[in-house]
């Protein structure tokens, strides 16, 4: 694999040395091809390329996604956001005789609050002893028979630690919980076969290493599960019979779509079409070897400099998101957008998160700056 050729295929590596995939994966050319096309169909066909191009394009998003996730079409629902996802599993589960929902205390907040905001149920957070990972042992003293589900990250996206997503499901499953995943820094830098797995319920989306941009979340169920859940939220694209117009009768699609809401972002639909046609050529498994390769590079330079790191202990349990830190992370990474190097900050850390397109000297590059705002 030609990384350097790859740099090519996105336009802001030209212009700027980026360095914060997990905001926001770099714009590609295929992925402006594809919205370049929905607009020419929307000149062209007006509102019949509905029925005759875009409702093809979704479903051909969603396939190739779960064929990337090793799931069926079928159980995956295409959203508008994480939140929105979340809203609709758990608008469905009864919470009469299991009121508590577990997750961890390092979780995005997203998480924690979808439940947060429901009277009849109890949020219990799974602590981290050291502020950068949660050892999967730890759920157990918190999961009982009173647990719906246990929802968390396969990585952290403050900390960049990958869970042990197996062990936490055999400890869910033990008690008769659900298991849900917050996928959304995971999908496209670790590889992943959901068939046989323990995950229930698996929430991502194209926005981070996918390289689909902003305004659109991926849902899957299993299918064993998708019948018996049934939202207490539903929108058109829901219902069974969507194109009868039937306004006095609801009847819920008997696969993942029953999950979705109203229209999606037709432009998202097809950035992401262009980023997943990336993605499906370069694969998952050769992305995981390369950020690797990155992610350890940069910690042994950021150590080597005198800078702190937040990480998991071994490398198998660290992804792509790496973090420094600092006093004032915010005045480091303003230094570093003054000098076109593009990252970001959580609490007193810079986030640094290389992707299979960056090169062993913008690492370099980004370090030496760090040390020189350190020395100022």
């Amino acid at each position: 694999m030609d990384w350097v050729e790859w740099r090519e295929e996105f336009p802001i590596l030209r212009r700027k040395t980026y360095l914060n995939s997990c905001s926001l994966g770099a714009l590609s050319h295929r992925a402006e091809a594809r919205i370049r096309q929905f607009h020419e169909d929307w000149h062209n066909y007006g509102a019949s390329a509905w029925y005759e191009i875009w409702l093809g394009r979704i479903g051909e998003l969603r396939a190739r996604v779960a064929a990337m996730l090793g799931a069926q079409p079928h159980e995956l629902a295409i959203t508008h956001s994480t939140s929105a996802a979340l809203s609709s599993i758990a608008s469905a589960i009864d919470y009469g005789k299991r009121n508590k929902v577990v997750v961890a205390d390092l979780d995005f907040p997203t998480l924690a609050h979808q439940w947060l905001v429901k009277r009849d149920v109890e949020v219990v957070f799974v602590p981290s002893e050291d502020g950068a990972t949660v050892p999967a042992e730890r759920f157990a003293d918190f999961v009982d028979d009173r647990t719906a589900i246990v929802a968390t990250s396969h990585v952290f996206y403050a900390t960049g630690a990958i869970q042990n997503l197996a062990a936490i499901g055999e400890i869910a499953h033990r008690h008769g919980a659900l298991f849900l995943v917050d996928a959304y820094q995971g999908i496209g830098q670790l590889p992943i076969t959901l068939a046989g797995s323990p995950i229930d319920i698996y929430v991502a989306g194209p926005l981070k290493w996918m390289l689909g941009g902003p305004g659109l979340a991926y849902l899957y169920v299993r299918d064993d599960l998708i019948r018996r859940l049934t939202p207490q939220v539903a929108g058109w694209f829901a219902a069974q019979h969507q194109f009868d117009f039937n306004h006095r009768q609801f009847e819920f699609r008997d696969d993942a779509r029953r999950f979705e809401l109203g229209t999606p972002a037709l432009h998202m639909v097809h950035s992401a079409l262009g980023g997943q046609e990336i993605m499906d050529e370069v694969t998952v498994a050769r992305v995981r070897e390369r950020n690797q390769y990155l992610a350890e590079l940069l910690i042994e330079q950021a150590r080597a400099a005198g800078f702190r790191i937040r990480c998991a202990p071994t490398r198998e349990e660290r992804s792509a998101i790496v973090m420094l830190a600092l006093d004032d992370p915010q005045a480091a990474v303003r230094h570093l957008a003054e000098r076109g190097i593009i990252v970001d900050h959580r609490p007193g850390h810079v986030r640094v998160s290389p992707h299979f397109y960056n090169l062993e000297a913008e690492l370099d590059l980004v370090i030496e700056e760090l040390v020189r705002w350190r020395e100022r």
